[in-house]
């Protein structure tokens, strides 16, 4: 059962939410991150990307980086362009894209649900970057950034959501960068937070959407700090790691797709006709063309798209892996016809996401930087779900979420 908890989030003042959220630390460079900080002393990039308070080139992992975050934790806590909430709460974090809203508790989530798998992963993650975020969690004695989770659909807490966004937002702003919104409800009344409490507690399993290595460095820190805490009693606060947890369908995956640089050797005529003997292929001409459906293709050749069609025989419907349709075309095309067996090395391979849209697969293919692009059909929410609970890793580069989480609207220190 998923036990979350309340706690005193520490948040920026209404007045000053737009200048001190940011996009999350792993989606820009540090270059980037300077960029956009630019003229901003409230800019939460000084403390998830620390080094650009430094000269240009400086090694993000530096030990002194990692005191230059806690530095600033420190001071935008004095400054009162962060402030903690004087009581346990919980909120509703809102984002909008393209019409569509979804809505998420945020929450602490449970260290030893993650611990003892009942918060389920669907990828590998590397211990180098877990160590990073590891660090930073240690340092700054805090979940500065939450993670992304989802669970099965609840109608208690739908019901909530609707209750508590029908009231007036704490925050609510569209971001410049990404033209997204973002909203934000205060949860204070105390039998709503009791009610959110006990709901959780029935659903067997939360997963992770998005942001594997920060749920491990979160959990992984709070287990050690539970190991070496003689007096340890289990009520502490690095018990539990900032986490904004959806109901399943309110989420959509973006699709994620290929662009290869290469054709192995082989002629555009000679893949085509490699490629028919496990797909039905079809010209569409010059017209970008969307895969229509599972187990259906769209590749950008020499100006053209076509639409490919996987065989009867070519899939596992009955395996959550061999189902998906990464795993066919990284089987089936990338490796067997283009000869790329790993496809989180290989140079010859990159990945793009869905949020892009196909025009950018058409404009690396045109400027002779491709050879050719591969366009997959979105993997669905329940496919997630299936992999996760049969213990299964998703094949890499299969998930693409959208919005990313905004950092800065709230964040979950591990001691009160």
């Amino acid at each position: 059962m998923a036990r979350v908890k309340p706690f005193k989030g520490v948040r920026p003042p209404k007045s000053m939410i737009e200048e001190v959220a940011s996009r999350p630390y792993d989606v820009l460079n540090s270059e980037e991150a300077r960029k956009e900080a630019e003229g901003n002393e409230k800019s939460l990039y000084h403390i998830i990307k620390p080094e650009i308070d430094f000269e240009p080139g400086t090694d993000e992992h530096d030990p002194k980086v990692y005191d230059k975050a806690v530095e600033n934790f420190k001071m935008f806590q004095e400054k009162g362009w962060l402030v903690q909430d004087e009581k346990e709460n919980y909120y509703i974090y809102a984002q909008t894209m393209d019409g569509r809203t979804q809505y998420g508790f945020v929450v602490g989530a449970w260290v030893e649900d993650y611990m003892e798998g009942r918060i389920k992963k669907h990828e590998l993650t590397r211990r180098d970057k877990e160590e990073d975020r590891m660090k930073h969690v240690r340092c700054n004695n805090a979940n500065i950034e939450p993670v992304f989770f989802a669970f099965p659909d609840n109608e208690v807490l739908e019901g909530i959501i609707r209750t508590v966004t029908a009231g007036e937002p704490e925050y609510d702003f569209v971001a410049p960068d990404d033209g997204f919104g973002h909203t934000f409800w205060v949860i204070e009344d105390e039998a709503t937070i009791a009610k959110i409490t006990e709901e959780f507690e029935k659903i067997p399993n939360l997963y992770i959407a998005d942001g594997h290595h920060r749920s491990a460095a979160a959990a992984l820190v709070g287990n050690e700090k539970k190991q070496n805490n003689p007096n340890h009693r289990g009520d502490e606060e690095y018990n539990y790691f900032l986490a904004v947890a959806f109901p399943a369908s309110h989420l959509k995956i973006i699709d994620y797709n290929r662009v290869v640089r290469d054709l192995n050797g082989l002629t555009p005529a000679e893949f085509l006709e490699k490629i028919a003997v496990n797909f039905d292929v079809e010209k569409k001409g010059a017209e970008i063309y969307h895969p229509s459906a599972l187990h259906n293709f769209a590749l950008y050749l020499e100006g053209e798209w076509y639409s490919l069609t996987a065989k009867a025989g070519t899939y596992n419907d009955q395996d959550p892996i061999g189902v998906l349709d990464v795993t066919v075309s990284s089987d089936l095309i990338l490796r067997d016809i283009l000869g790329i067996t790993d496809l989180r090395s290989d140079k010859r391979i990159d990945f793009v996401g869905g949020i892009r849209g196909l025009g950018e697969l058409k404009r690396r293919v045109d400027s002779g930087e491709m050879k050719m692009a591969l366009a997959l059909y979105p993997v669905t929410m329940d496919q997630l779900i299936n992999i996760a609970d049969t213990g299964n890793i998703m094949p890499p580069k299969t998930t693409w979420f959208e919005p990313k989480l905004r950092s800065g609207l709230v964040i979950h220190k591990l001691e009160d």
